[in-house]
């Protein structure tokens, strides 16, 4: 063949997409435990954060181990309908979440010495935010811990909800359960509302609307489980 024809110029190219195509799609597979086993990673470090449980980089997984109790499914009846394998470290993440508010019909509920953990999910301004609540065993009412997380939110605006704890998420301390209010100028003696970031109302209160629909989830079971 003519190796200066167009006819040889495209083939070639062709076959070149096709070869760096097979390579990239091999690397992704080979690659894809290892990504799932760091999505899972971070999930667990986020339940630790809203658990109060001391962690760090590179020992995660083994503050799972020692700190979970279990972890149990309920539905929105507040029934126990099932469990995750903690030995295994399962854990629902936000694909889960996503599925499941849909369906609203198995929530996980993660159980440590002193509090449980539970998620929130929903949109934020540009994509889905989440997070994760501690709530007092004593009482199934107080607010003890919160982590949040976002997928594309402003850095230094609607991304404060991750990056600046202080700013947010350390407000919810104290807070009770139920129905939510993220706004501007609340009462800071009000148990069921929170400031609003300054210059990123929206996805403040974008989580507060996902606080509201979750804690309706688990509405039944905290009534369950109170004294």
């Amino acid at each position: 063949m003519n190796t200066n024809s167009n006819t040889y110029t495209v083939i070639y190219s062709i076959g070149l997409v096709v070869v760096v195509a097979a390579v990239l799609a091999f690397v992704a597979k080979c690659l894809q435990p290892m990504q799932e086993e760091n999505v899972k990673k971070d999930t667990i470090s986020q339940i630790l954060t809203a658990a109060d449980v001391k962690f760090t980089d590179d020992n995660v997984l083994e503050a799972y181990d020692g700190a979970i109790k279990e972890a149990i499914l309920v539905d929105i009846n507040g029934a126990v309908v099932g469990s995750l394998d903690i030995k295994t470290r399962e854990v629902y993440g936000t694909a889960d979440l996503k599925k499941h508010m849909i369906e609203e019909d198995m929530f996980p509920v993660y159980v440590f010495e002193n509090v449980i953990v539970i998620p929130c999910y929903g949109p934020g301004l540009w994509g889905p935010i989440w997070g994760y609540i501690g709530v007092d065993k004593t009482d199934y009412t107080t607010i003890t811990k919160t982590c949040f997380g976002h997928k594309g939110e402003t850095p230094g605006l609607g991304a404060k909800i991750t990056d600046e704890p202080a700013a947010f998420a350390d407000k919810f301390h104290g807070k009770h359960v139920g129905e939510f209010s993220v706004a501007k100028n609340v009462d800071a003696t009000d148990l069921s509302a929170v400031n609003a970031i300054s210059g990123a109302t929206i996805t403040s209160q974008a989580v507060g609307k996902a606080l509201n629909k979750w804690f309706g989830f688990y509405e039944n079971y905290f009534a369950k489980m109170r004294p």
